[in-house]
């Protein structure tokens, strides 16, 4: 975990690393709902973040200094330019993505926020396209289409039975969708240079100090003084399973396999995601439900077989 995983050369899958993508990917799953239940205690969206990353700070910070304890190789690694990367790198994939997540989780049901989150393999592409030098595989358009086209039809959907904040939910959760697909390229290439366990020690402190701090400005320290027993179980559990396992989970899929092929793998999540929200939260699940999950879905592993198949074909000697 402290040292960057090797390329692998063969075209054979990493089943490594995809298992890794879909543990996390299922983890993170879980997020929405204990947001929602910390939500309906009236915890506030800054709150609710805080909670998590208090959690979750401590035992970033207790495998960061084990890390650098017991490899002094890696300390030569944390240059201030390379740290200062790793730190912003972390701000924008877990606080400022995080942020925008929480606050639309506000406004939207959680299966249709993880829908919606669910597109950033879409952003990810295409940022790679624009800006990071990928080619572009044309015939992955449709795949993407055909999942937008599911999202449409639950937002027409929500915009007629309960229309309220739910352009502005929806804005906020697909800029969290962005940024995070833009973090996967930044992060890639910090964890290559010092791996991918002190990147995720760095990047979630970095995090998890801003979003405390948030909390304390906006909140004010008095008021976790009033939080329940129930609200600081909720806590935990987000921090934990909606945290920190999921983090180290996905940034070792990344750095084993890539940010497109680690982003390939999140089909699982909305599933759970909308298993606990029905028989949890009592969210509505109807046929319209059922059409556009099942456009999303389809879209989505139509994009990871073409996805999968286009790195093959890339990676075969010609």
């Amino acid at each position: 975990m402290t040292t960057p995983a090797p390329a692998h050369s063969s075209t054979s899958i990493d089943s490594v690393g995809f298992g890794l993508a879909l543990a996390g990917a299922a983890l993170f799953s879980t997020k929405g709902i204990f947001i929602k239940l910390a939500f309906a205690e009236g915890v506030s969206t800054e709150a609710a973040l805080a909670l998590r990353m208090l959690v979750a700070l401590p035992v970033y910070l207790v495998i960061l200094v084990s890390l650098m304890r017991r490899n002094p190789q890696l300390r030569p690694l944390l240059t201030p330019g390379r740290l200062a990367a790793t730190m912003a790198v972390g701000a924008l994939g877990y606080y400022l993505s995080s942020y925008l997540d929480f606050a639309g989780l506000a406004f939207v049901s959680a299966q249709y926020e993880r829908l919606v989150l669910f597109t950033y393999p879409f952003f990810v592409l295409l940022f790679g396209v624009w800006f990071f030098g990928d080619r572009m595989n044309w015939n992955l358009v449709p795949a993407m289409l055909l999942s937008y086209g599911g999202l449409l039809v639950i937002f027409a959907w929500n915009l007629t039975v309960r229309p309220d904040g739910l352009l502005l939910g929806t804005t906020l959760v697909l800029g969290s969708a962005l940024t995070f697909a833009l973090y996967q390229h930044f992060a890639k290439r910090q964890m290559l240079a010092i791996g991918s366990a002190l990147f995720t020690c760095i990047g979630m402190s970095t995090a998890a100090v801003l979003a405390i701090g948030q909390s304390l400005v906006v909140d004010g320290p008095s008021t976790y003084a009033t939080f329940s027993p129930y609200v600081w179980f909720l806590g935990l559990m987000l921090g934990v399973f909606g945290t920190v396992l999921p983090s180290f989970l996905l940034n070792g899929a990344i750095a084993r396999i890539g940010p497109r092929a680690t982003s390939s793998t999140a089909s699982f999540g909305p599933i759970i995601t909308i298993v606990l929200a029905v028989f949890i939260l009592g969210e509505e699940f109807t046929w319209i439900h059922a059409l556009g999950t099942a456009m999303v879905l389809l879209g989505s592993w139509w994009f990871a077989r073409r996805e999968t198949r286009n790195r093959a074909a890339a990676e075969e000697p010609s």
